[in-house]
């Protein structure tokens, strides 16, 4: 099986000319690779060092969890002064 595809060689018609194929190229728009290419551009273009980095999807209320203990995390750190 092709790793990029998921076909297997004998998935395809090799009979010849004039024979249907079991599939057809179709264009698919993901707007998940959309908002990750446009963030890794965004991160190209700002000078950083990308050495690395990944982009991810992190859903909304997981990222607003995470930001919250870091803000909670730092303010007991600074109560500690």
């Amino acid at each position: 099986m092709c790793p990029h595809c998921g076909t297997r060689y004998d998935d395809w018609d090799h009979g010849g000319e004039g024979q249907e194929d079991r599939y057809t190229a179709v264009l698919q728009k993901c707007v998940g690779c959309e908002v990750i290419a446009d963030k890794q551009a965004e991160l190209a273009a700002s000078g950083e060092s990308t050495h690395g980095m990944k982009v991810a999807l992190v859903p909304v209320a997981a990222q607003a969890a995470l930001d919250a203990i870091r803000d909670l995390k730092k303010q007991h750190t600074q109560d500690d002064d």
